[in-house]
């Protein structure tokens, strides 16, 4: 029995569950020696080795999840957004931040993107997921996402059909309320146009040329620092401050995350270009930029494997 085939998708739902890679890698590492230790006792009559082996994961991310906080970005920490660009700019390290996902693990095992269906690895969503229980997260994760049956569901979860549909209404209504139910999505060539534009501009710090690509209503937030703008104006108003600082010779690498476009932004010092920021776009059918997390932490350009430097 081969289990290696499934890792990738197992690697993608458990960071949905857990909003970690790195613990995600872990969960995915114990579900494959549990299924190794267990595969004797293995009835294939009961369920197929998929559905084995996400019984044993999802159940793991629950023991896991058992008296964690959530990982939040920092527009949900219940905070309204600044409205002052020169605010202090300190972490906070011991908050359990959401981490970004890079979409080469799922390109080394899932070439196809079959684990990435529906938008459901967007940063945005896997937010919104934190919201919820971990059993409705994992209900809502493994009928609508993954496609199981309700009846497949129960058995996955040790619990009752009507508990699953129970706990799946309560689960859609949450991610309604907070406005990540199916949302449109633009065509590549709308993405590719749009940020080609947007690092360009940034490139050479031409804040207005930022401007013109933002919704009126744009979201820039930069975990580990528990600051978040709203708002065009406020979003621009911050990148000023940016750029005033740090001057206006960047270079980028473009990356995806969470199946989204992103890039890591470097900034001109004396040893060269030196590791900023990694920054994640969200892209409107319209091609407009809505929603930017910047992360500024060594974890997470970790998780990337991101050179800290590019020579000049």
């Amino acid at each position: 029995m081969t289990f290696e085939s499934h890792r990738g998708e197992l690697l993608a739902h458990c960071y949905r569950m857990l909003g970690s890679v790195d613990d995600a890698e872990d969960v995915v590492q114990e579900t494959m020696l549990r299924a190794w230790r267990a595969r004797e006792s293995y009835d294939p009559g009961r369920a197929s080795p998929r559905t084995w082996l996400y019984r044993i994961a999802t159940n793991a991310c629950l023991t896991a999840l058992a008296g964690r906080s959530r990982r939040p970005l920092p527009s949900g920490l219940g905070v309204p957004p600044s409205d002052d660009p020169n605010a202090p700019l300190t972490p906070s390290f011991e908050i359990p931040w959401l981490q970004p996902f890079p979409d080469t693990r799922l390109a080394e095992s899932d070439p196809a993107g079959i684990v990435a269906r529906q938008g459901s690895l967007r940063l945005a969503l896997v937010a919104a997921l934190q919201l919820l229980p971990p059993k409705q997260r994992a209900a809502l994760l493994l009928r609508e996402v993954l496609e199981f049956s309700a009846a497949e569901v129960a058995d996955l979860l040790d619990t009752s059909v009507p508990a699953v549909n129970s706990a799946l209404r309560r689960a859609r209504a949450t991610m309604s309320e907070v406005g990540e139910g199916s949302v449109a999505e633009p065509d590549d060539s709308t993405v590719r146009d749009t940020v080609d534009r947007y690092v360009r501009a940034f490139e050479i710090a031409d804040v207005d040329g930022l401007v013109r690509l933002l919704t009126t209503d744009a979201i820039l937030e930069m975990p580990p620092v528990p600051l978040w703008y709203q708002g065009a104006d406020a979003y621009c108003a911050f990148l000023r401050r940016v750029f005033a600082m740090r001057g206006d010779r960047w270079r980028v690498i473009r990356l995806e995350a969470n199946t989204q476009p992103a890039f890591a932004a470097y900034v001109r010092t004396d040893e060269g270009f030196t590791l900023h920021t990694l920054q994640i776009l969200t892209v409107t059918p319209a091609g407009t930029i809505s929603h930017n997390v910047v992360f500024h932490d060594p974890a997470v350009f970790a998780i990337f494997a991101l050179p800290p430097t590019l020579a000049v």
